[in-house]
Order: structure tokens, then sequence, then C-alpha cells
């Protein structure tokens, strides 16, 4: 039997989330599909999976084709199956999430289908399902970067304790008080403080700092509870939060 008889046959594709940091926010790549139907809307990386490839293999092939990147490793986020999400034919669809720092692959980017970065707070509409993938994408990775230092990781060499709080507001879409965020980072001692500073922002400059590597692989639970309830960050996200109010 080479076959399931009296089964019902579906499409199965991918879309990939990608999120980068280029120094100040973290953003969204996006393109505008290429056929019908929606075409030239916005919409995630995506395409079908061939026959004889693996979920991961189509993943990484049309993240390659569609947007140029190249060698990024990707995690899946979850399986979008409702009947009705894509408006021409029942199609599966597994989501793959990746986080990268933009500048280390902004050689790669292929402009031919329109790739563009968007702020991750401020993206245009999306065709089909592709915001509630975003909008889950995004829930997971706040759930993460509230118990682990990994938003450390798409740091330049150096940076500024603005810089990093630019980073985490723009993860959390709230504004952080700017002493008390200080404070709770530089009381993780996950960071060393340079002699230099950046005087780009200000006359008076704010300094560098860099990762203490030692003790961030030796300590990747120092941010446990840093920010106590994603969730309700989330929901709250027009006001200020006070790190030091929740611990």
């Amino acid at each position: 039997m080479k076959r399931y008889s009296q089964q019902t046959r579906l499409l199965f594709a991918v879309d990939c989330i990608i999120f980068g940091f280029d120094g100040q926010e973290l953003k969204l790549l996006l393109i505008q599909r290429g056929f019908e139907p929606c075409k030239g809307q916005w919409s995630l990386v995506g395409g079908f999976i061939q026959e004889e490839e693996s979920a991961e293999d189509a993943a990484s092939r049309v993240l390659k084709n569609l947007s140029g990147l190249d060698g990024i490793y990707m995690e899946q986020l979850h399986t979008f199956s409702s009947p009705s999400r894509d408006t021409v034919e029942r199609t599966v669809s597994v989501a793959y999430t990746a986080l990268i720092d933009i500048q280390k692959y902004k050689q790669q980017l292929n402009e031919d289908f329109h790739a563009v970065w968007f702020p991750i707070n401020h993206h245009p509409d999306l065709i089909f399902d592709h915001k509630a993938m975003v909008d889950l994408a995004k829930e997971k990775l706040r759930y993460k970067a509230a118990l682990h230092p990994l938003l450390l990781e798409l740091l330049p060499g150096k940076f500024t304790i603005p810089q990093l709080q630019h980073l985490y507001e723009s993860v959390y879409n709230i504004s952080f008080d700017k002493g008390n965020f200080s404070r709770k980072i530089l009381s993780t001692k996950l960071l060393v403080k340079l002699t230099d500073k950046d005087k780009l922002s200000s006359k008076k400059g704010a300094f560098y700092y860099k990762v203490d590597r030692k003790k961030y692989n030796a300590n990747f639970h120092a941010f446990l509870n840093f920010v106590p309830d994603p969730h309700m960050v989330q929901h709250n996200g027009a006001a200020a939060w006070n790190p030091k109010k929740t611990t």
C-alpha cells in the first residue's frame, strides 16, 4: 500500500519568524508576497514543503531563497492548522523562530522579494494568520527573556546600558525606569564596565560595558525573575514599569 485510502490530502508549509536587533531596537523580517492570493501584501518568510523535504530543511531553504539569510538556527514554535487559515486551499503551517544580530547578516539580505526589517511593535498588516504567529513568538520570547539573559547574545562586543534598555523595552513594548533598570542589570554581575564612553548620545556620555562570558556561561539563570510576570507586563505596556517594585 503506497497511500492511505479515503484520507484528505493537505498542503504542508513553513513560516519563519525572524527577530533581529539592529543596535537600537528589535525588528521583524517581512517580505512582500510574490503570488496570489494577497500578492504584494506583507508576509512572513514562508513557503511549501517539498515531497522529499523535512520541515526544518524547508524552513532553511525558503529563508535563504526569499531573504538571502543562511546558516541561521531556528526553533520550531507551533503548528497552525485552522481549516480556514488559507483562503485558497487547506494548508497546515509549521512556524519557526530565530533571534539574530542584524549587523552580522546585513550583507546577506536579499532585496529581490523586498525583504524589510520592521520594528517588532510597529509593522504593517500581515496576510492570513501571520499576526497570530508573530504574537505567539513575541509571547514566547518575553517569557524566555524574563528567565534567562538570552538578549545579551544580540549585543555588540561593547554596549551601553541605555542601548540594553532600548532592547528590553522593544521586546516588552514598555518603558523601564532608567535608574532601577540600571541597578537591576548591574546586580546580576554579568557585565563588565569599560573605561571608554559613548558620547554620541549626550555630552556627558555613557560608559560602555561588555558581557563577562565566564560568568554568563556559568550563571545562565542570573536574570531569573528580572521580569517576574511577562504576561502582566504585556497587557500593561502603556505604563512605565519599575523592575525594583516587582521583585
